[in-house]
């Protein structure tokens, strides 16, 4: 087991070994064994997939930045399955800051406004609110920042 409470501040890059897959509508949209998560304090893992790994043509440019004190300036991306947008379904950081750079590029999705998420094989609930987006397996512990009444922590 994990505990979000023993993640470190500033994150912490790591390379996952298990089979990452996002899938939409019955679309796989990612499929990769060579992701990266991000752990951070009070957070579940974030799942980072290279875009080499993302089908082709499911992604288009989203609307608006927002600012990572650690990270740096992500860029939103919209996915777009068949006549379907979801807005904002992911993120990247095109140009990390520095001790990230393994991310660059590397998009994340929100389990939230995508299909399904696995992890090796096992399906992810998704971090509760709309700014994080931490993907919860079962070997994951909190409580999560994330939910009603945890902003202040």
């Amino acid at each position: 087991m994990e505990s979000v409470w023993d993640y470190p501040r500033p994150p912490r890059v790591e390379r996952v070994v298990a089979r990452v897959t996002v899938v939409y509508s019955g679309v796989v949209v990612a499929d990769s064994v060579r992701c990266r998560r991000v752990l951070e304090t009070s957070h579940p893992p974030v799942f980072y997939i290279p875009r080499d790994d993302i089908a082709d043509g499911v992604l288009e440019a989203g609307a608006g930045r927002s600012y990572c004190e650690f990270k740096g300036v992500a860029t939103y991306w919209d996915l777009v399955v068949g006549d379907v947008r979801v807005p904002r379904a992911g993120w990247s950081y095109e140009h990390p800051s520095p001790g990230y750079g393994e991310i660059a590029g590397s998009v994340a999705f929100y389990p939230s406004r995508v299909g399904e998420c696995r992890v090796g094989g096992e399906l992810v609930r998704p971090q509760e609110g709309d700014f994080y987006g931490g993907w919860i397996t079962g070997d994951i512990t909190g409580p999560f920042k994330g939910g009603p009444g945890t902003g202040g922590w």
